[in-house]
């Protein structure tokens, strides 16, 4: 990993007792998936030897936790959230326009290595249903079929 981001889990590390740096495992993980893009068996390895805890407990959490990528994922991955408050909004709809526009399922990417497209849980933004995620970092609501295609041109 870059000296970039060991310095961004040291700051993360910081803000535990000295004892206590399992307590970063999630933002180390998160900070080693932004970099690599996705979480290899060999980085979850690396995250834990890093925080000095067993490679099984850092790996329990990144399989558990729907944010972290086990696989290589497109440059943009769209998470559509259909919970029920979404889906009743029109997520459904929306998950379905994504894969006519984009031409692939959930959990498959496109061709061109660009889109990945993941069926989500709830975000805590039923208010501004239907809501998707791009990159697990930015927060998309009121996704409408127009709403959708502006923003796939704006990420292309």
């Amino acid at each position: 990993m870059s000296p970039e981001s060991l310095a961004q889990i040291d700051r993360e590390v910081a803000k535990y007792p000295a004892d206590q740096k399992r307590s970063a495992v999630m933002s180390a993980l998160r900070i080693a998936q932004v970099e690599k893009r996705w979480l290899s068996s060999d980085t979850i390895k690396f995250v834990a030897d890093y925080l000095g805890i067993a490679p099984m407990a850092a790996h329990e959490v990144a399989t558990f936790y729907n944010m972290y990528d086990r696989s290589p994922v497109g440059k943009y991955k769209l998470t559509v959230c259909t919970n029920l408050p979404c889906a009743l909004s029109g997520g459904a709809d929306a998950g379905e326009y994504l894969q006519k526009k984009l031409g692939i399922g959930y959990n498959e990417t496109t061709a061109d290595g660009k889109f990945t497209l993941k069926e989500g849980e709830c975000m805590g933004a039923c208010g501004y249903a239907p809501v998707m995620l791009v990159n697990n970092h930015t927060m998309c609501n009121h996704m409408t079929p127009d709403a959708i295609d502006r923003k796939l041109a704006e990420l292309n």
